[in-house]
């Protein structure tokens, strides 16, 4: 039996079989990345919450919620999210420092839905990012189901549903005219992140010797212009090198791993699967 109507979703939810995958994880390093760009966001939910001083924190902390929405019941989930909408109402302020076309001045707030989008958008589309390019494509009828699961968990963390697109091509095409829009900014609190989540990425201390791969897999994820923000360099032999190292996991790793190293441990120990 794989259906538990006291969880919000089931074992044939994308959400759940996409997130299932360990190798996910590897969109953590461009979503942080592809957060902290916006100078607004940045000072809103990194700076004013001291996530800047260990960002991947930040990440792991909005992972157990996602993994309590996910798994849990709907209650625990209901509960846990309606505590992350009232810390985010707490977090308010201004920008100390102009930022790009943003004025010293300029107001912000955690609760704000247009910058929870930014951030929102920038973690969905990142997983769906390394999900298709290491585990394998998905149709365009499941890219849409896991869009729609996606849409509503985005709706339990304060994001009007009418702020999101309805079709999971309207995600791209929301974070392509971001990115086009002049509205990312890399400040130096952000550089500093930034070289915090590709100097120090949370890898097991077995898979330290990885760092530089983990290094590499953000950076070549990220849109073009991003990149310059930051500063990273690139070149064509590095991306051929990415899409080598992805094509070798996604037809010789994945398929063959087991599920101790393959799945995670929500996925393995989920009450359905006894």
């Amino acid at each position: 039996m794989t259906r538990n109507d006291s969880c919000h979703f089931n074992d044939e939810s994308m959400l759940r079989r996409v997130h299932r995958e360990q190798v996910v994880v590897l969109a953590g390093g461009r979503a942080l990345l592809m957060m902290a760009a916006h100078p607004v966001v940045f000072e809103g939910f990194f700076a004013a919450t001291k996530a800047k001083d260990d960002p991947f924190k930040r990440l792991e902390r909005t992972g157990v919620v996602l993994t309590t929405i996910s798994y849990g019941d709907r209650s625990d989930a209901d509960a846990a999210t309606a505590f992350v909408r009232k810390m985010h109402r707490s977090v308010s302020g201004v920008l100390p420092d102009q930022a790009g076309r943003f004025a010293a001045g300029t107001p912000y707030s955690a609760a704000d839905p247009q910058l929870l989008l930014w951030v929102w958008a920038s973690l969905i589309d990142s997983c769906l990012l390394v999900y298709e390019r290491y585990v394998r494509p998905l149709s365009a009828e499941d890219r849409q189901l896991y869009w729609e699961d996606q849409r509503r968990v985005g709706k339990m963390f304060g994001i009007p549903l009418r702020a999101m697109p309805k079709r999971v091509e309207g995600l791209r095409e929301y974070v392509d005219s971001v990115v086009a829009s002049g509205d990312l900014f890399v400040t130096a609190g952000a550089m500093n992140t930034a070289r915090d989540v590709i100097l120090s990425p949370p890898l097991p201390t077995l898979l330290q010797p990885a760092v530089e791969v983990a290094n590499q897999i953000s950076i070549g994820l990220l849109p073009e212009e991003v990149r310059r923000l930051y500063g990273f360099s690139w070149d064509p032999i590095r991306g051929l090198l990415l899409r080598a190292g992805q094509e070798y996991i996604r037809r010789a790793v994945v398929p063959f791993a087991p599920a101790q190293v393959r799945f995670t441990p929500q996925w393995r120990d989920r009450p359905s699967a006894e």
